[in-house]
């Protein structure tokens, strides 16, 4: 596998590429192989659900190759990582797959100087590496291997330079040393690989302490965002880079930094002091640079602004802190009637998160205790965590914890734990960095209670509207199905009902009131209940439309309905409609041949109270199929509303007439991406 990455890379052109997984049945794709570049840039993306604003969650979920030509377009496009990546790059992603699946996801990333397409013979090179990948991740499956690694994503050794000889490297030693100023060498890791003796005095510190370390943690002043922010603009663009930081006390540093595949070749000289450059840190480093915090903090407020309900904020936060932070665990809780809430966690069993939910709220509980006050509290080892809470049990094999409030509107409306396998020490910048985050997830938390709140009502609002159950009626099958606009409270005006009359007469209705708030719902269920009261007491399907749209004509609600009525004759085996400005029904006959009924529509209800309604009657005999819908089944943008009907007829007459159940799921799954309310309803006589 690592040979196989390696070499789409280096055929593509590309500088690096991440190799993702989707395992059988999950909905998220995960990184396995990172080359070419560091892991710690690609660690944000670790997990990456197939419904994320991602490039190749696009690329895997449509099947295609995702393009993005620099950063301008990286931006307009995938604002997401834009944000935690604002260099000069291009990007290609696209899916992986084998004769039988998808089985995962490609991503290469070029220079920002790559020209605006992809050529031929790149886009021949990663359908092929892909092709290669696919079947290495069959044969892999197949054999029962596990898809996922156990630990950090694989990383294939970098390529080296050329070999020289012993008297080649004497004189590019000499070379160097003559040069005035230091040098340096980053590996592709970050990690310095060399330093000259002129550049280790100029940092001011020894050789053997520098090689091996990160800049930023062998020399704490260079902990400051830019530092950082230059390395990976270099890595990430491949294109040089430069700044200036102050050695303290008083000795300003130039740096310039020259990337290539194998890494970064660094020029140190000394420079004039700049106004407006970084601050020095006084504080060693301690976990995750200032930097990197920084990054994962607009990235965790980036895919933040998209979290719907709790759930997603939970997975977001889970996805995007655990790696980040190097944690092992988390813990989001909430106070409800006053007991702890568990509103979700990751890294910890179930059992125990089932212990500690719905406890009384005790100050003895380190969350409750945040919860409540809005400090936050940090515990680099148990012996910590128990001199301020001696009743503390040590059962989750946890070693350091931080706990957060979590701060909406300035108000505490819960807590974050985070855990660490090992002891951690928190310093300062550390520490305010946490709480930073913790004040997002609360902010997000607080607008996805709400929304889960209005989506409950919304949800509980329709269930009253709508029939509970559809009365049985010997003789007849009758399957209905009603999905919610993808857009809004996921409520709206679309109705439907099957009303009993008499032993061998039944009435079906199907409407859609316009809009999808609570006022549409509401007069829906104006508009049912009219429908209702004039089908039992027995009047044509024309009158019945009449009285309702008097009724509506005189409501003056300001929102135009649509409704089709029907009225079916069990003995006789004939049925007659009337429609109000809705699309026209199919009738799949016994043979499947199925029809479009045309029948002359009326105006819409609600707009002229003296409006005619025109009929239509037709025979209904055994094993044909009646299809009511609204227009959210068919109507898509861009595609005409007879070919979109006639698609729906097609589906209709392949159907099977013996499984309305299953016909009517077929329906529902292909119809557009649901910006409307569907609802639909199937009617089929026995013989």
């Amino acid at each position: 596998m690592d040979t196989a990455m390696t070499a789409v890379v280096r055929e593509t052109g590309a500088f690096g590429g991440l190799l993702y997984v989707l395992p059988p049945g999950d909905n998220a794709l995960w990184l396995v192989t990172v080359a070419g570049t560091p892991y710690e840039i690609a660690a944000p993306w670790r997990r990456v659900a197939l419904s994320d604003p991602m490039p190749v969650a696009d690329a895997v979920r449509e099947r295609r190759l995702v393009w993005v030509a620099g950063q301008e377009e990286m931006a307009r496009q995938y604002p997401r990582p834009a944000l935690v990546l604002p260099y000069d790059f291009a990007l290609a992603a696209a899916p992986v797959t084998s004769s039988s699946a998808v089985r995962g996801g490609l991503v290469l990333l070029w220079p920002g100087a790559h020209p605006p397409q992809l050529s031929p013979d790149e886009r021949d090179a990663i359908e092929t590496g892909c092709r290669r990948l696919g079947g290495l991740l069959q044969q892999a499956a197949d054999r029962g291997d596990p898809l996922l690694p156990a630990g950090r994503p694989r990383t294939p050794r970098p390529p080296t330079g050329r070999a020289v000889s012993p008297g080649e490297a004497a004189e590019v030693t000499a070379f160097v040393d003559r040069l005035p100023g230091g040098s340096c060498a980053l590996g592709t890791n970050g990690r310095i690989t060399f330093v000259t003796p002129a550049a280790a005095d100029l940092l001011g510190a020894d050789p053997a302490d520098l090689v091996g370390a990160l800049p930023w943690e062998a020399l704490p002043w260079m902990d400051v965002p830019e530092v950082e922010d230059r390395y990976r603009a270099a890595m990430v663009s491949r294109l040089p880079q430069s700044f200036t930081v102050l050695r303290p006390p008083d000795v300003w540093l130039s740096f310039e930094l020259y990337p290539d595949p194998s890494g970064i070749s660094v020029r140190i000289t000394g420079a004039d002091p700049s106004e407006g450059a970084p601050a020095a840190s006084s504080v060693p480093a301690a976990g995750p640079s200032r930097a990197t915090l920084l990054y994962h903090l607009m990235h965790l407020a980036a895919t933040l602004t998209e979290a719907v309900g709790v759930q997603d904020v939970v997975d977001q936060t889970a996805d995007q802190l655990l790696p980040a932070l190097g944690a092992q665990g988390m813990v989001l809780m909430t106070a409800e009637d006053g007991r702890l809430k568990i509103l979700g966690h990751r890294g910890y069993g179930a059992e125990l998160m089932d212990r500690f939910d719905a406890v009384p709220l005790s100050s003895d509980i380190p969350g409750v205790r945040v919860l409540t006050t809005g400090v936050p509290a940090f515990f680099a080892t148990f012996a910590d965590l128990r001199r301020d809470y001696p009743l503390t049990v040590h059962e989750d094999g946890m070693a350091a914890w931080a706990f957060l409030p979590l701060i909406a509107s300035g108000r505490p409306i819960g807590s974050l734990l985070l855990a660490y396998r090992r002891p951690h020490a928190f310093p300062p910048g550390e520490r305010a960095v946490l709480t930073s985050l913790a004040g997002l997830v609360g902010q997000a938390l607080d607008r996805a209670r709400l929304y889960d709140s209005k989506h409950d009502l919304a949800h509980r609002l329709q269930s009253a509207l709508l029939p509970h159950s559809l009365p049985r009626v010997p003789g007849l099958e009758v399957v209905a199905r009603y999905l919610p606009a993808a857009r809004g409270l996921g409520i709206g005006g679309d109705f439907y009902d099957l009303i009993r009359l008499d032993r061998n007469t039944v009435a079906a209705a199907i409407g859609d009131v316009q809009g999808h708030n609570v006022d549409a719902a509401a007069l829906m269920g104006q508009v049912r209940t009219a429908v209702h009261a004039h089908a039992t007491v027995g009047a044509p399907p024309d009158h019945v439309l009449a009285g309702t749209n008097r009724l509506l004509t005189d409501l003056d609600p300001g929102l135009f309905t649509s409704c089709l009525y029907v009225h079916l004759d069990l003995a006789r085996r004939r049925a007659c409609l009337a429609t109000a400005g809705h699309p026209p029904p199919l009738l799949r006959h016994a043979d499947g041949r199925t029809e479009l009924l045309r029948v002359p529509p009326g105006l819409l209800l609600g707009i002229a109270p003296d409006t005619r309604y025109p009929t239509l009657e037709f025979p209904l005999p055994p094993g044909c199929v009646l299809v009511l819908y609204t227009d959210g089944l068919v109507e898509a943008p861009g595609v005409d509303f007879d070919d979109a009907t006639a698609a729906l007829a097609g589906l209709v007459e392949h159907g099977k007439p013996t499984d309305l159940d299953a016909m009517a799921d077929t329906l529902v799954r292909h119809a557009p991406a649901p910006e409307d309310d569907i609802a639909l309803l199937l009617i089929s006589p026995s013989a």
